[in-house]
């Protein structure tokens, strides 16, 4: 009598010929071809952030191979090739209109891969991830996947030397000198900034999502800081890899097991505590929704939540750019993100007991990869940080209704007296008339202006640029004249930016919100007080009557679109332009603008609040 699957190959030899044939080319067994699948994916770009991805996805290919088959010990499973996914170079577009597709790569990684993991199957996946868009695209596909995976970031690069000063220099430090009159100058530091291979090395965005990933549970937490350089990512991290899927696989343990509220909220205080980038209230909410929680600010953790950990609880604790000295490799150095973690536990400001992708709780992983205490240098302790309150700030107020305004407040470096900037509105209709003033006039930006940078949100731009290039400049025109300029805007940010820049200033300008309204003069007033951002022009009824009535017409006689706006040209800047959602729902591509959800999860509420003895009087902030 034939077995089951003997009748299936029987019946349906059209659908058996490719895989037996690739079994025979991949060198495994072809009687496994009816098992569950496994494999390998990674990222593909034009920088070299994605140079490292190739060697690593061969190594844990190679890995995941030997352990395929049907004797003792074994994993019989039917392996397939290695798939990839395109990416853009953040680095190399800041500051040009390809820098719209930045975001909208984290979508279509996203579609991507999820075309990959849902018509191929796979029962099991090792992910290799680089830069910062792509990592989440991944994460969330895998959440929707639901199956059995796991993530190792690439790595970081290492820092650059300037050889004259032995200064050491990042990409930040090349879009610093920007405004530098002498081209030679500027020439050296570029050459300099960025040798090797590997992410941007920084605290930056790439960074702070590879810790957010490390934290929720999806990346072993020694993986993370080591330079993509690093022999432990070929020689001894893919078996490792293969070990933790195997037995992910074999204890059905879930990305959706792993990546929990109190995952999520652990994630977020240590992206505070790392001073990390203001994108990461773009990406935790996508991670979110892809996790089953419908609206992260309501479900895991509320704006006042979120400020009351920043400004009572949660300081700063890492020396790194780009506020600080160090780079990600010096965080490897003194014992990786383990390090920030342990501390954070013995202060009771994490939740120890989620799971992992170790098949161990945050706490146990810690605790078997026998943690260092924190060096003092590099890495500070709770009671005594580098700074005293959390690195980010969400802000509401007459310009910021939807709460949606980021401020990284670790890169402020002056302006705020009593925890309040008064300045002037600078109006900028796209971040093009901002680089044309820098580039021409950097004289006629003076003390306390507020640059208002509009039209560039997920809908306007479309895609909602980051804008590294304008905010580094505005820094050295800063520390050079001793003067503070701020900068708001409906677009967002580079981790690597740093000053008074408060992005996701929503609704966008495209939608008509209250960002469109301001005109060149208008008083900006920043709160950190009250966590508010405000046009006290906009108070008064007439007048923000009459400057939507104005605005409404302009839309009206160019076709229901501001002519402001980005033209979009391609079939993904017009999805962006009809679906992007707004910065507080994650900026992504949905359609109708709702933010669909796969297999909605009640948001179980744990009981667990850091530092339970600093919560607010009301419970409703929890």
């Amino acid at each position: 009598m034939k077995n089951s699957k003997t009748v299936l190959i029987d019946r349906h030899p059209g659908r058996s010929a490719q895989t037996i044939g690739l079994a025979r080319e991949l060198g495994t067994d072809p009687d496994l071809i009816h098992e569950p699948s496994v494999g390998v994916v990674g990222t593909k770009g034009d920088s070299q952030c994605y140079l490292g991805v190739l060697s690593k996805v061969d190594a844990i290919h190679a890995a995941l191979k030997s352990r395929i088959g049907q004797g003792e010990g074994q994993l019989r499973l039917r392996l397939v090739q290695p798939e990839y996914t395109i990416a853009t170079s953040d680095g190399i577009r800041n500051g040009t209109r390809e820098m719209r597709y930045s975001l909208i790569g984290r979508e279509v990684t996203h579609d991507a891969l999820c075309e990959h993991l849902e018509a191929t199957g796979l029962a099991g996946t090792i992910a290799v991830v680089a830069c910062d868009k792509p990592p989440v695209g991944t994460l969330a596909a895998l959440l929707e996947h639901n199956q059995p995976a796991i993530i190792m970031s690439d790595g970081p690069i290492h820092p650059g030397h300037d050889p004259k000063t032995g200064e050491a220099l990042d990409i930040v430090s090349a879009y610093q000198v920007a405004g530098n009159p002498d081209p030679e100058f500027r020439h050296h530091i570029a050459c300099h900034a960025c040798p090797g291979i590997g992410s941007c090395g920084g605290m930056f965005t790439y960074n702070t999502m590879q810790t957010f990933i490390g934290v929720v549970g999806m990346q072993p937490l020694q993986m993370v800081a080591p330079a993509s350089d690093d022999p432990r990512r070929i020689n001894e991290f893919p078996a490792l890899l293969v070990e933790h899927l195997a037995a992910m696989i074999a204890n059905d343990l879930k990305p959706r097991d792993i990546v929990v509220r109190d995952s999520l909220r652990n994630a977020v205080i240590v992206a505070m505590a790392i001073g990390g980038s203001t994108n990461v209230t773009l990406h935790a909410p996508e991670i979110a929704r892809a996790a089953g929680f419908g609206d992260f600010w309501k479900e895991v953790m509320t704006p006042e939540e979120f400020n009351h950990l920043s400004q009572h609880v949660v300081p700063v604790l890492t020396d790194a750019r780009p506020y600080g000295k160090y780079s990600m490799v010096d965080i490897d150095a003194v014992g990786g993100v383990q390090v920030i973690v342990r501390e954070l536990l013995e202060a009771g400001l994490l939740n120890g007991d989620v799971m992992t992708c170790t098949g161990e709780t945050l706490a146990q992983q810690v605790a078997r990869l026998e943690a260092k205490p924190v060096d003092g240098k590099v890495i500070y302790p709770v009671e005594k940080p580098y700074k005293p309150t959390g690195g980010l700030r969400v802000l509401g107020g007459n310009l910021s209704p939807d709460f949606s305004a980021i401020l990284k407040l670790a890169g402020v470096e002056g302006g705020l007296e009593n925890n309040t900037f008064v300045g002037k509105a600078r109006v900028f209709e796209g971040e093009q008339g901002l680089l044309e003033a820098l580039d021409e006039t950097p004289e006629s930006f003076q003390n306390h202006d507020m640059v208002i940078v509009r039209y560039e949100g997920p809908s306007g731009a479309p895609g909602m640029p980051e804008m590294l290039d304008p905010t580094s400049r505005i820094t050295t025109l800063c520390r050079e004249r001793g003067i503070v300029v701020g900068l708001m805007t409906d677009a967002r940010f580079s981790g690597g930016s740093v000053g008074l820049v408060i992005g996701h200033v929503g609704p966008e300008a495209a939608l008509g919100g209250p960002i469109a309204f301001i005109e060149n003069g208008d008083d900006i007033v920043v709160d950190l007080n009250t966590n508010e951002l405000n046009c006290p022009a906009l108070n008064d009824p007439a007048t923000l009557a009459e400057r939507k009535a104005a605005w409404a017409k302009v839309v009206a006689d160019n076709g229901g679109i501001h002519p402001n706006c980005g033209i979009a040209d391609t079939r993904l800047l017009h999805r962006a332009r009809h679906t992007a959602v707004p910065a507080t729902r994650g900026g992504g591509l949905h359609p109708n603008r709702e933010v669909w959800v796969r297999e909605p999860r009640e948001a179980v509420r744990s009981g667990f609040s850091p530092k339970n003895k600093y919560r607010p009087q009301t419970d409703k902030a929890f």
